[in-house]
């Protein structure tokens, strides 16, 4: 569970509410990126979700249900978490991702769909679902992605999709002013966090500024904030 947004009003505004269960993470900061690193038993810690100084944001929600097609159909295939940690770590660019998603294979881990909204400095949006297709958005004047796939919509139910985060965020990003700003992704994040499985970061990245402002646990009078060097 987890909800994804990019606002383009008067200026690119990124959120992120990261929800998850019994999983170790930690928020780490670097001069030209902050991140959500998540232990896996195998990988150690992995960079997963975040933003970086050239001005990028990868958010991965898990995709309900399970679809089979995400599974890789070949050794070609790209894994869609190595796609994105490449991406946020400077070692590829949206760019190259769309490319990729234009013309091979992206796929996710076994038994579970991981999709993708990937946005750039002039916000640009890519939304990827492994197995179902792509979507790029030029400078939308919003996007919203939580854990139902766009392909599909509500046409196959899972308690865990999201569609009441995903309408509630839409509505207020409709309703947004101009002058929408990082304390109105805020109360977005806020309207969309989960408790049953907990929403354990918020994370806002206003791209003009080069500056990401996160809090944890839903403490949300206790905001930190970091300013990335490009």
């Amino acid at each position: 569970m987890c909800t994804s947004i990019v606002s383009n009003k008067g200026k690119t505004i990124v959120g992120w509410n990261l929800d998850i269960l019994d999983m170790e993470y930690r928020v780490v900061t670097e001069d030209d990126k902050v991140y959500i690193a998540i232990r896996d038993a195998k990988e150690g810690w992995l960079p997963l979700f975040g933003a970086n100084a050239r001005g990028d944001f990868v958010a991965m929600p898990t995709c309900w249900p399970y679809d089979g097609r995400s599974e890789a159909k070949s050794p070609d295939c790209r894994n869609i978490i190595m796609l994105d940690i490449d991406l946020l770590t400077g070692k590829t660019t949206l760019e190259e991702i769309k490319r990729t998603a234009e013309n091979g294979c992206i796929c996710s881990v076994e038994g579970v769909t991981f999709q993708a909204q990937l946005s750039d400095r002039d916000g640009n949006v890519l939304q990827i679902v492994p197995g179902q297709g792509y979507i790029y958005k030029e400078r939308p004047e919003y996007s919203v992605l939580t854990n139902f796939s766009p392909f599909k919509g509500d046409s196959e139910k899972h308690p865990w999709m999201g569609l009441d985060r995903y309408e509630k965020a839409t509505d207020m990003l409709k309703a947004a002013r101009d002058d929408f700003d990082v304390k109105d992704c805020f109360e977005i994040l806020k309207s969309t966090a989960q408790t049953a499985c907990p929403t354990v970061v918020s994370m806002v990245f206003d791209v003009e500024a080069n500056t990401v402002c996160w809090c944890e646990n839903r403490r949300w009078e206790n905001i930190r904030k970091k300013q990335m060097c490009r």
